[in-house]
């Protein structure tokens, strides 16, 4: 009878000491999607035992982003397991009883060293040749009971690790780096209790994974030097050791660490700057990972039937956010109107209040250099938590109201989105009513360049727009327009460029007669008239 193979358990345990990090939510994406591709458990661990810097807000934080990319498991906070609690500050029993069992195995022992005596050690050490190799193991060789005696007089102390003078190397296998192996004489006798009665992170990790089964170990390799100290821990507890995989780091363009330097960092302001997190986890899956060296888009689907060890590269990644732009508009474009609607509310809102706010006549403004229109774009549009403004109130409202008008405006900006954040720049123009935001470059180069005829071209378009006689269909006035822009000898792009600096402000806009149709005929008319005279002077057209 052959041994059952155990079932897949593999965990991601954040420190709530910040937001998550990109870097930490792949590595929660890739212990998700191998849960799922093995039909096993994914547990979230949360390691709050830095008193300092560990909060709750940063906790709620942590869990708020992981459900907004998908993420779900299997036990953790609000999911109760049989392995609980998953919170470090709530396992300390677990910790001591451990380290009861490993002084009753001769594993542990105490250690009176003073950090005086310690730091003096050291310094001597790293003067001398070979630099300093570790803790000496003066301790070692009390007797038990003069330590307990020690002990019971209240000498302060802390409980290390025996490593066996006789160890061979530490070795394991790692599923991205292979056979590893590190010589045991580097392997000092680490510390597993401080003298304040705490646990130290290699101790408590240990225990909580050998606790809660674990089967897997997937994290950054960043880890790699802790993995040798860690193994000796498990083999102190009797505990079978898992397999690991460490993820080699994800760089920004400049192949240096990912900072705030390249830009943003943590998933939440991906989510306030519009990106779906279909598209978020799409992106991060792929760095450092690859389906077949060739698929780019990858359904969550796809991800959990698919994804494995063996296709995690040890080359860092790069983060490009082109890429991931280019990614989350190709997500965008697979929406239904309605549900690019659902997802876009907040950034519809936006773009109803920033055209409503508009100055009334024509206002020219400065053009925006590229990076400033980047920085535009990123501006957080996502719904603030709390109470909402009586504004955003009658915003949100009003898109509910206007699902149609919404999904007509879906197919006219819908190729030309890579971000939901990027709507209220593209559309607040539909909303200004008679009022025009005009764009100093469109407007001297196209309606003040000199031979331009663009006083002729606004008033052939005026005329068949002020025509009730005609539908307000963007076909017929289209070719209407042309027809008549065709007999005044007016090629179609000095004809109508004029009428889309006029009506949407800029040169660049969403499809010109499609968007026209949307708006009120009589504020379209007025926008004409106000850009006309701005241009050209009363009565120009």
């Amino acid at each position: 009878m052959t041994d059952q193979p155990q079932p897949v358990r593999v965990r991601f345990a954040p420190s709530p000491t910040g937001k998550l990090h990109i870097g930490g939510a792949r590595t929660a994406i890739y212990n998700w999607a191998f849960a799922r591709a093995h039909g096993g458990a994914f547990i979230l661990r949360i390691e709050d035992t830095d008193p300092e810097r560990s909060t709750e807000e940063n906790t709620q934080i942590i869990l708020r982003a992981l459900r907004w990319l998908g993420l779900d498991w299997d036990e953790g906070p609000g999911v109760e397991g049989t392995c609980g609690p998953y919170f470090q500050t709530q396992r300390t029993a677990t910790y001591e009883a451990a380290l009861a069992q490993l002084k009753e195995s001769g594993w542990a022992y105490p250690c009176f060293c003073t950090k005086e005596e310690l730091d003096a050690k050291r310094a001597a050490a790293e003067a001398a040749e070979g630099g300093y190799a570790g803790y000496d193991g003066t301790c070692r060789a009390i007797a038990s009971d003069e330590a307990a005696a020690r002990i019971a007089a209240g000498e302060p102390h802390v409980w290390r690790l025996k490593v066996p003078a006789d160890h061979g190397p530490v070795t394991f296998h790692d599923a991205v780096y292979g056979a590893m192996e590190f010589p045991i004489d580097v392997m000092d006798d680490m510390i597993l209790q401080r003298t304040d009665g705490t646990f130290t992170y290699n101790f408590c990790v240990v225990c909580d994974d050998a606790g809660m089964g674990i089967t897997h170990v997937i994290r950054g390799d960043d880890h790699l030097s802790n993995t040798p100290r860690q193994v000796l821990v498990y083999e102190a507890l009797g505990a079978k050791v898992p397999e690991f995989a460490h993820l080699s780091m994800i760089l920004g363009p400049d192949g240096k660490k990912l900072s705030k330097r390249h830009g943003a960092t943590n998933v939440e302001e991906y989510r306030d700057r519009g990106y779906l997190s279909d598209a978020l986890v799409n992106y991060l899956a792929l760095l450092g990972w690859s389906l077949d060296g060739e698929t780019t888009i990858i359904s969550r689907d796809e991800l959990c039937r698919s994804f494995s060890l063996d296709r995690i590269s040890k080359k860092h990644s790069i983060f490009d956010e082109a890429k991931l732009n280019w990614m989350d508009g190709a997500y965008l474009r697979e929406l239904a109107p309605a549900d690019w609607v659902a997802l876009a509310k907040p950034w519809l809102a936006q773009a109803a209040i920033d055209g409503a706010q508009a100055p009334a006549g024509v206002t020219v403004v400065p053009t925006l250099t590229k990076d400033e229109q980047k920085a535009a774009e990123a501006v957080t549009r996502a719904l603030p938590d709390g109470d909402t403004p009586e504004q955003w109130e009658a915003a949100l409202a009003a898109v509910d109201a206007r699902t149609g008008f919404y999904e007509a405006v879906h197919p006219l900006i819908i190729e030309r989105l890579e971000r939901l954040d990027q709507i209220p720049a593209k559309l607040a123009f539909l909303f200004w009513g008679p009022n025009v935001v005009l764009d100093e470059k469109s407007r001297d180069k196209v309606l003040l360049k000199e031979g331009a005829r663009a006083d002729e071209a606004l008033a052939i378009c005026r005329a068949v727009l002020a025509d009730e006689a005609l539908p307000w269909d963007a076909e017929v006035l289209q070719e209407e327009c042309r027809a008549r822009g065709e007999a005044a000898e007016l090629k179609p792009k000095l004809l109508f460029q004029p009428l889309r600096v006029a009506v949407c402000g800029n040169m660049v806009s969403p499809p010109l007669l499609e968007s026209i149709v949307l708006m009120d005929r009589a504020d379209v008319l007025a926008r004409i008239d106000s850009v006309a005279t701005e241009s050209f002077g009363a009565g120009a057209l």
